[in-house]
C-alpha cells in the first residue's frame, strides 16, 4: 500500500491495555509451550497494529512539524508511549518467567530473552512521569532546528540549505553560512542549555529510582547492549585515540594541501576539493531513478526491495520548511514496509541517503519477512553495519550519480568515513563525562567538549567563533539530546564497514555473500557472534584499530 493511502487512527491505549490483560490471562492459562507461543503470535499482531499507527503519526509529524493535527498526535504519543512500554514489559515478564521458557527460547532465541532482561532493568512503572517529561523535552529540542529560518540574499532557507552553503567552493560563502548557523545557536543557547540540563537531571533521576549510581548503566540497558559493556567501549575509544587519530590527522593535512591552504579553519571542515565537493548531477527524481537501476544490478534481493519502496511511496526526501532535520529509516510492521525520511539539499549527502538509509531499509525489508518479530530487534551497532557497509558496496555505480566526478566522490567518501571515527568517539566520551558527572554546569559541559576536541580533532581551529569556539558544536548533534549513547554504534559499524571495503576490493562476491548473511542473521544472534560468523574481525579486539589504520593507509598510498 502507498504511504499516502495508509489509514491512520489514534491508538486508544485504554483498549490496548485491556488487550494486553487478555493476552496475559491467556498466556498464563496456556498449558504447553506451544500454547504460549500461539498467544505470543497474538502479541505480535497487537504490537504490529499499535507500532504502525504510532510510526505513521511520527512520520507525518516529522515531514511538517507545523501540522497542528500530527503535532498534537506526537504530543499524545510522547505522553502515552511510556505507559505502552510498561505494558510490554509486564507481558514480557510472563514470557521471561514462563515454566516453558526452554521451548519458547527454541522458538524465538536466546538473544530475545537477554533483551527482555535488559528491558526489565531499564523500565518500571515509577518512571512513567519522568519518561513523559523526557519525551516532551526531546520533542521541544527537535523543533528548534526544524523551525530554523535564515535569510540568504533575500531568500528564506532552512538549516539543510545553510549546511549546503557551508561546503561552498568560496570560503567567504562558507564563512557567511557558518556565521549564520553560529548566530542561530548562540541566540538559542540558553534554551538549548536549559533543555539539556533538564534532560541530564531527568535521566539521572530515572537511573537513581532504578537503583543505579548514574544514567550510564541505565543508558546501556536502554541501548540493548547485550554482549559488551562500557569497559569494552572505553578500551575501543583508547585504541582510536592512540592508533587512529594520528592517521586521521595525516588525512586532514593531505586535505589541507589539496585545498591549497596554509592551515585549516573550521570553515573548511567537510570540504575536500578546491573546486568543491562533488555534487550529484541529477534532480531528486533522477537520483531515485538511478538508485532503482543501481539496486536492480546489485542483486536480485536489492532489486525486489527498491522496487517495493518506489511503488509504495516509501521515500520522503525533499527538504522543506518546517520539516524535521536529519534523516532516518523506520518501519511499518503491518505493511512490512521500511520508510526513508531525509532532507535533500543538493549535496553528496543526497546520494548517501540512497546508500546509507537504503542499507537500513534493505535489512529491514529482509528481516520483516521473518515470522519471529524478536529477530528484528537489532541493536544499533548491528543496524549501522548494514547501512555503512552498503555505502561501500554501491560505490561502483557512483558514475550514475556524479558523472565525471565519481572518482572524486569515492575519494571524498572514503576519507570522510575515516575522519568520522574520531568524531564519533568524541561524542560518546562526552556523554560518558556528562552522565557520570550530572552536576556539571552548562559551561563546564562546553569546557569538556572543547577539551575532547583537542584530543580527537587537534587540527580544528574555530578562530574565535563565539558559539562553536566555546564548546557549543555538540548542541546541533541531535543524538546527544534525543538518543543518549547512540553514537559509538556508528563508529563500531564504520570499522566493520572498512573490513568489508578491504574485502570487497579483493573479492566483491564473497564480501557481498557475507553481507547478505549478516543482514539475514538480523538479531537471531549476538553482535559479537554474528560478526565472527560473517567472517569479520570484532572491532573490540586488541590491536584491531591499529591493523585497520595500517591497511587503510597502505591502500591510500597505493592509490595515490
Amino acid at each position: 500500500m502507498k504511504f499516502s493511502e495508509m489509514p491512520y487512527e489514534r491508538v486508544d491505549f485504554n483498549k490496548v491495555e485491556e488487550e494486553f490483560k487478555q493476552l496475559m490471562k491467556e498466556f498464563g492459562e496456556a498449558a504447553t509451550g506451544e500454547g504460549q507461543f500461539a498467544v505470543h503470535q497474538k502479541y505480535y499482531r497487537l504490537r504490529d497494529k499499535v507500532d504502525t499507527m504510532m510510526t505513521i503519526a511520527q512520520i507525518r509529524h516529522d515531514v511538517n512539524t507545523a501540522d497542528a493535527f500530527y503535532s498534537a498526535e506526537q504530543d499524545y504519543y510522547d505522553e502515552q508511549s511510556p505507559k505502552y512500554s510498561n505494558m510490554i514489559i509486564e507481558y514480557q515478564t510472563l514470557l521471561y518467567d514462563s515454566p516453558y521458557r526452554k521451548e519458547l527460547e527454541e522458538k524465538i532465541g536466546a538473544v530475545a530473552f537477554k533483551n527482555m532482561e535488559l528491558a526489565r532493568k531499564s523500565m518500571d512503572e515509577i518512571l512513567i512521569p519522568l519518561l513523559q517529561e523526557e519525551n516532551a523535552l526531546t520533542t521541544t529540542y527537535e523543533k528548534i532546528p526544524a523551525e530554523a529560518e535564515f535569510d540568504w540574499d533575500g531568500e528564506k532557507v532552512n538549516i539543510s540549505r545553510i549546511k549546503a552553503y557551508m561546503k561552498d567552493t568560496d570560503r567567504s560563502i562558507r564563512k557567511k553560512a557558518w556565521d549564520k548557523l553560529s548566530a542561530f545557536f548562540l541566540e538559542h543557547e540558553k534554551e538549548l542549555d536549559d533543555i539539556y540540563d533538564k534532560l541530564v537531571k531527568n535521566r539521572t533521576e530515572q537511573a537513581r529510582k532504578m537503583g543505579y549510581e548514574n544514567y550510564v548503566e541505565l543508558g546501556y540497558y536502554r541501548m540493548g547492549r547485550n554482549c559488551y559493556d562500557k569497559d569494552a567501549v572505553e578500551a575501543f575509544r583508547k585504541q582510536v585515540k592512540e592508533d587512529f587519530v594520528p592517521f586521521v590527522e595525516k588525512l586532514h593535512d593531505r586535505r589541507r594541501e589539496r585545498l591549497g591552504l596554509e592551515k585549516l579553519s573550521y570553515i573548511d571542515e567537510g570540504v575536500y576539493f578546491k573546486d568543491g565537493n562533488p555534487k550529484p548531477t541529477g534532480t531528486p527524481e533522477e537520483i531515485l531513478a538511478a538508485g532503482q537501476r543501481m539496486y536492480s544490478e546489485l542483486s536480485v534481493e536489492t532489486k525486489e526491495f527498491f522496487d517495493f519502496m518506489r511503488e509504495n511511496e516509501l521515500f520522503d526526501v525533499l527538504g522543506r520548511k518546517n520539516k524535521r532535520v536529519g534523516g532516518y529509516m523506520t518501519y511499518l510492521p503491518v505493511y512490512q514496509a521500511p520508510f526513508i525520511f531525509a532532507n535533500f539539499n543538493g549535496t553528496s549527502g543526497d546520494v548517501d541517503v540512497i546508500t546509507h538509509e537504503c542499507g537500513h531499509a534493505f535489512q529491514g525489508y529482509l528481516s520483516g519477512q521473518d515470522p519471529i518479530r524478536e529477530h528484528s530487534d537489532i541493536t544499533m551497532e548491528t543496524a549501522e553495519c548494514h547501512s555503512m557497509s552498503m555505502e561501500f558496496f554501491t560505490e561502483k555505480w557512483m558514475d550514475w550519480f556524479f558523472g565525471d566526478k565519481a572518482d572524486a566522490y569515492r575519494e571524498m567518501h572514503f576519507e570522510d568515513a575515516m575522519m568520522f571515527i574520531p568524531y564519533g568517539c568524541m561524542v560518546d566520551e562526552f556523554q560518558h563525562i556528562v552522565y557520570e558527572s550530572p552536576e556539571l554546569t552548562p559551561a563546564e559541559r562546553k569546557e569538556a567538549w572543547s577539551r575532547l576536541e583537542k584530543e580527537y580533532k587537534p587540527h580544528l581551529d574555530y578562530e574565535g567563533d563565539p558559539f562553536f569556539g566555546n564548546g557549543g558544536f555538540w548542541q546541533q548533534q541531535h543524538h546527544i539530546y534525543s538518543f543518549p549513547f547512540y553514537y559509538i554504534d556508528y563508529v563500531i559499524a564504520q570499522t566493520v564497514a572498512f573490513e568489508y571495503k578491504l574485502w570487497m576490493d579483493e573479492d566483491f562476491d564473497a564480501a557481498w555473500k557475507s553481507y547478505l548473511k549478516l543482514c539475514r542473521l538480523s538479531a537471531s544472534d549476538f553482535f559479537t557472534n554474528m560478526i565472527k560468523d560473517a567472517g569479520l574481525k570484532l572491532p573490540f579486539e586488541e590491536g584491531c584499530m591499529k591493523e585497520i589504520a595500517e591497511k587503510l593507509e597502505k591502500k591510500l598510498m597505493k592509490e595515490a
